[in-house]
């Protein structure tokens, strides 16, 4: 299983923070994001990482080299991230991901491990980290049928009719991963969809038959990191979690 994560992005809500540091680098207690994540990886022995950057590549590199000197990390360089979204990253990195089952990681969350392995545990082909709560405008929101399987993500599905939010963890399989990206080149090459996010093909290729299913993984923690006060909060809650989990 390959790992890809998604680091292009500028950041700008997290201003002046980012202005000379990668949203990935910034600290959350003791490591940054990136650090916490790629431990996460190497606890479920997932070691063949594909990195996407954009936004000042060379200290998320300088950072992998220094921390992780065992590991060989595939690095995609997205030129266009200050005009582009997720999923043109996703797109940029289709070479080195198909012919592989993936796990595909949006760089600004920190997560407990055992939600990979939940993940990969699920029996499901396709499937993603779903955390239940009240949700609002800004989350990517899910609606799934009675089975898990999801039916509609994004951020303008009715509250009402969410379960919950998608994280930004989720599992594809080899023969599904083709038919993603057949998606993706539509988007992205012929309606030229550059700065949407990815959950748009999601949302196409399960019009299409593919099927994509929940893991709930809300019993563990996981955080987006979009502002100064999450950092802060994502550090305290990091604390009480290791330490009633120990």
């Amino acid at each position: 299983m390959k790992a890809v994560i998604l680091a292009a992005g500028i950041a700008s809500r997290l201003r002046p923070l980012t202005d000379n540091t990668p949203k990935c680098l910034l600290k959350v207690g003791t490591k940054n994001i990136l650090e916490l994540s790629i431990d996460n990886l190497l606890v479920n022995n997932i070691t063949d990482i594909v990195i996407v950057t954009g936004y000042l590549e060379q200290q998320i590199k300088d950072f992998m080299a220094t921390t992780f000197p065992q590991l060989k990390v595939n690095y995609i360089y997205n030129e266009v991230y200050d005009s582009t979204n997720n999923i043109y990253s996703l797109w940029l990195a289709k070479d080195a991901l198909l012919g592989d089952e993936i796990l595909l990681m949006d760089s600004d969350i920190i997560f407990d491990p055992k939600i990979i392995a939940a993940l990969i545990n699920s029996g499901y082909e396709n499937c993603l980290a779903l955390k239940r709560h009240k949700v609002g405008d800004e989350e990517i929101k899910v609606k799934a049928d009675i089975n898990g399987r999801v039916l509609e993500i994004s951020k303008i599905v009715p509250a009402i009719d969410a379960i919950g939010e998608s994280i930004g963890i989720e599992k594809f399989s080899k023969s599904s991963l083709y038919k993603l990206f057949e998606v993706i080149d539509h988007k992205v090459l012929d309606e030229k969809m550059v700065n949407i996010f990815y959950e748009v093909a999601f949302e196409e290729m399960i019009k299409e038959g593919e099927n994509i299913y929940i893991v709930d993984t809300t019993e563990y923690i996981c955080m987006e990191i979009d502002t100064a006060a999450d950092l802060k909060t994502a550090a305290d809650e990091l604390i009480k979690y290791k330490f009633t989990n120990q």
